[in-house]
């Protein structure tokens, strides 16, 4: 399990003994499960497929033939997955767990490896202290919104979106954020909130009509990539932040400007205080 999960859970111990609640027993390990999951797709031209994942390790790929497949590793009893479906809307949760009281993650596992099918969907992601690996190419997502505690992820759009994505949200706590490909995604608005950490968002792909990126941070170290030839335009409004733009961008003032050809990438970024670094 990551430090920074442990740690996170740490924390809130220690806030919870300084109120003066009496926190409660660690659980122990159970026997090792690994349950499979098979979910169909609901008899609609749009689902709503929602993943709420507490604490562990989650990895997710396209390549189902199913809405959803794959295995759930865990070695207590209330990590056990919960599947409901109601008409076009479908979870694929956890048992009621208040992550927020546990006083310790040691030795306990929870590890979802699912595959995800090429049904049309809007897909949310809520998770709490994680690492998680997404691979998203080839799907066909209308719309996309990951909300995440202390995380450490890597994300990637290998294959262009077989959909036209209208939004693509994602706001993340204290984290370590790595995005590839995302031009591939095809979105038209991505909206990017988080605390402290690392972020690196790189725009490489098949970008196939103008987008808008709003980035707003605090204390971090922010890396946009953006391929050589694609038009773009960045903001940037911060006043304790350092900017470093590489070769091919011409600057004036807060504006930083990219020529090229195609589609246009807009990017208004707020942050905190940091580096926000621009390359290709």
């Amino acid at each position: 399990m990551n430090t920074k999960l442990i740690s996170a859970f740490l924390a809130l111990a220690l806030a919870s003994m300084a109120c003066g609640f009496e926190l409660p027993k660690a659980p122990a390990p159970e026997p090792e499960v690994t349950e499979n999951m098979s979910v169909p797709a609901p008899d609609s031209d749009q689902v709503n497929l929602k993943l709420a994942f507490g604490a562990g390790e989650l990895t997710l790929a396209p390549g189902s033939s199913q809405l959803v497949d794959g295995t759930a590793t865990y070695n207590y009893s209330a990590f056990k997955p919960v599947i409901k479906t109601d008409g076009s809307n479908v979870q694929v949760g956890m048992s009621e767990v208040n992550f927020n009281v546990f006083p310790s993650f040691k030795d306990l596992k929870n590890i979802w490896d699912l595959k995800l099918g090429t049904t049309p969907m809007d897909l949310s992601i809520e998770a709490g202290a994680y690492e998680g690996t997404f691979e998203l190419g080839g799907l066909e997502l209308n719309n996309l919104s990951i909300k995440d505690g202390a995380a450490d992820v890597e994300l990637s759009f290998s294959q262009p979106n077989l959909a036209e994505m209208s939004i693509f949200e994602y706001g993340t706590g204290a984290s370590n954020v790595k995005m590839s490909g995302l031009a591939n995604a095809n979105f038209s608005l991505m909206d990017f909130s988080s605390g402290a950490g690392d972020y690196t968002l790189d725009f490489s792909g098949e970008l196939q009509r103008d987008a808008s990126i709003t980035i707003s941070s605090g204390l971090s170290n922010m890396i946009i990539v953006v391929p050589e030839g694609v038009n773009a335009i960045v903001t940037v409004d911060s006043g304790a932040s350092n900017v470093n733009a590489g070769s091919g961008w011409e600057q004036n003032g807060k504006i930083y400007k990219q020529a090229g050809e195609g589609p246009m990438l807009t990017f208004v970024i707020n942050i905190g205080a940091g580096n926000v670094t621009l390359t290709k």
